[in-house]
């Protein structure tokens, strides 16, 4: 069975020592979505990006090449790619030759597009780090006593008021629901319509804090939650996860037509 709980995550597993694209684990979607209230066409646009800072292979002669890359998952893909499955395959790499970089990276490419069951972009390379370029709600003086589950309840908005902005926290950590190991990340939230009450947004978002659900999961539930209790006319969510053996990630979700903003990536990835 394809569950978190049949996957690597939280066992002792053997460093890989050949190339074995077996080891990457996918996880259908369609349950956690389920439990969301999605069941059939997706409500949004997106895909998770993740950022791959150690990533190796031979050459044709059997030297060492070295490489960073940003692989792009479509969040309409069937499957999610499970993150320690994800590091295993990557590593499967260190011994393997390839005869160019191009090859190496079509491999890369067709193994992920089979693992998600969807076309996974793979580009050279990491996007820069930047900012947000919007408006942290940290600083807020707010008594917090909720730290899971997510309330959506803390969510509400003015009518009366419609905005244009960008919202941003640092405080967003959610725990792995295998290994309960905490996950933390930065998220931005950019939006136009009623204006979103800043002290219940924060107060939401820090209700993850104890929530056991993969970065993938909790980011469509925050994009979910925003449109049903603060209407917005369009939203996009991007959270971007802290590293973890050698990846990160940053699952990125937006109204269906909206375009996404630029990649970047955050200061303490």
């Amino acid at each position: 069975m394809n569950t978190p709980q049949d996957s690597s995550l939280g066992r002792e597993v053997a460093y890989p020592s050949q190339y074995d694209p077996g080891l990457l684990f996918p996880i259908p979607r369609a349950a956690a979505r389920a439990q969301v209230g999605i069941d059939g066409g997706l409500p949004f646009a997106g895909d998770d990006r993740w950022h791959a800072y150690e990533l190796g292979w031979l050459d044709g002669r059997g030297k060492p090449c070295v490489a960073t890359a940003t692989l792009h998952v479509p969040c309409d893909s069937p499957n999610l790619i499970e993150s320690k499955s994800l590091k295993l395959y990557l590593n499967s790499l260190n011994a393997t030759r390839f005869d160019s970089a191009d090859a190496a990276w079509a491999r890369i490419a067709a193994d992920l597009s089979a693992c998600a069951g969807a076309t996974v972009r793979v580009e050279p390379g990491l996007p820069p780090v930047a900012g947000a370029g919007g408006e942290s709600i940290d600083a807020l003086e707010v008594d917090i006593d909720c730290y899971g589950p997510p309330d959506a309840g803390f969510l509400v908005a003015d009518a009366d008021t419609p905005v244009t902005e960008t919202l941003v926290s640092e405080l967003l950590k959610s725990n792995c629901p295998v290994t309960g190991q905490p996950d933390w990340a930065s998220i931005g939230i950019r939006y136009h319509g009623p204006r979103i009450d800043r002290a219940g947004l924060l107060r939401y978002l820090v209700s993850y804090r104890d929530h056991a659900e993969f970065h993938e999961q909790c980011v469509e539930r925050i994009f979910l939650d925003l449109s049903r209790h603060c209407r917005c006319h369009w939203l996009e969510v991007e959270a971007r996860y802290t590293r973890r053996g050698g990846l990160d990630i940053n699952p990125r979700r937006t109204t269906l037509g909206q375009p996404a903003n630029a990649a970047f990536r955050d200061a303490r990835q």
